[in-house]
């Protein structure tokens, strides 16, 4: 809960807020994003299939889960300009049962709970996008691409849920 509010606090700081804002919940940015994350994974195939990037396949997997994730906050009515509090508002909202989802597919991104013994999406991401190594091992790979897909199918299953409410 200390995160959540702390979120919400650093949203209220001007128009370039830091953390994440309460908004009219907005189906046509909901929409884009999810179009981004699909926009990511197709990016993320095609790195794969050269066979050279396997260090961006990882950072277009990270960023296709991490839209689609925002594109769930867009549809409930929050902004979010913080990775950290954009999978932090969506544990609170599993929590609060306001989205039926498995928390589980946060761990795939952020690496908590039973999964933080692997790396995460996030981490791998910083990793690679922020040190020198260029190849990530092909069984990482696979796994990541394989996350990626997932997280973003059930976000989209998520966001058709809230819709049909």
């Amino acid at each position: 809960m200390e995160k959540f509010e702390w979120c919400l606090g650093k949203g209220k700081a001007g128009e370039k807020h830091k953390g994440v804002r309460e908004i009219h919940p907005d189906r046509k940015e909901a929409d884009e994003h999810i179009n981004k994350a699909l926009h990511n994974l197709d990016a993320m195939d095609e790195l794969h299939r050269l066979g050279r990037f396997s260090d961006w396949v990882l950072s277009t997997a990270f960023y296709a889960m991490y839209h689609a994730a925002l594109a769930v906050l867009y549809e409930l009515g929050y902004e979010s300009r913080n990775q950290e509090c954009t999978f932090t508002m969506l544990e609170h909202f599993i929590d609060k049962k306001m989205i039926n989802v498995e928390k589980e597919f946060v761990w795939i991104a952020r690496g908590i709970g039973e999964i933080a013994a692997e790396k995460d999406a996030k981490t791998l991401r910083e990793e690679f996008q922020y040190g020198v190594k260029t190849k990530a091992e092909a069984k990482i790979v696979g796994a990541k691409m394989k996350d990626a897909r997932k997280f973003v199918q059930r976000m989209r299953v998520v966001i058709e849920e809230l819709r049909s409410i």
